[in-house]
């Protein structure tokens, strides 16, 4: 019996290998994104990129596990909540109170160290934010945050 439950398990663990979700890359950049309507640091961007832009734009670089169902569902729900939540590609298509809000909470969870995740920084140990850059992105997202109020 039991060998026939680990059967069945194992042909289930092949099957759903061919059930993958939509990857989140794009070819160019959107016409909201944030650094086609602010002002982006380079210092600023390049932080961004490495911490963030997997899971808060419009293009994800994936790591190699994502070909293993079902981890590759795990990491799409992550990222389908992640921009939701906040997506830099599409920055500029929120309402100005909106974008407020977001940099606000961008610089709350920043300093407060619930971003990135700690599920993202076991892979991904590049994207660790030391205080500097914690001070960098706080900087820039609180003065980015007053310029739009104004």
């Amino acid at each position: 019996m039991i060998k026939k439950i680990l059967l069945v398990l194992l042909v289930l663990l092949v099957i759903i290998q061919f059930i993958r979700p939509a990857e989140n890359h794009s070819d160019k950049l959107s016409a909201n994104d944030i650094t086609l309507h602010y002002s982006v640091p380079d210092t600023v961007l390049s932080i961004l990129k490495t911490s963030c832009y997997d899971c808060h734009s419009n293009n994800t670089r994936y790591p190699w596990y994502n070909r293993v169902q079902p981890l590759a569902w795990w990491l799409n729900s992550h990222v389908t909540e992640g921009k939701r939540e906040l997506n830099f590609s599409e920055f500029a298509s929120y309402p100005v109170k909106k974008q407020v809000k977001k940099l606000k909470a961008t610089a709350k969870e920043i300093k407060e160290g619930g971003m990135p995740l700690n599920s993202y920084l076991w892979i991904h140990i590049d994207a660790a934010l030391d205080q500097g850059k914690k001070n960098i992105l706080v900087y820039w997202a609180d003065s980015l945050q007053r310029l739009i109020a104004q």
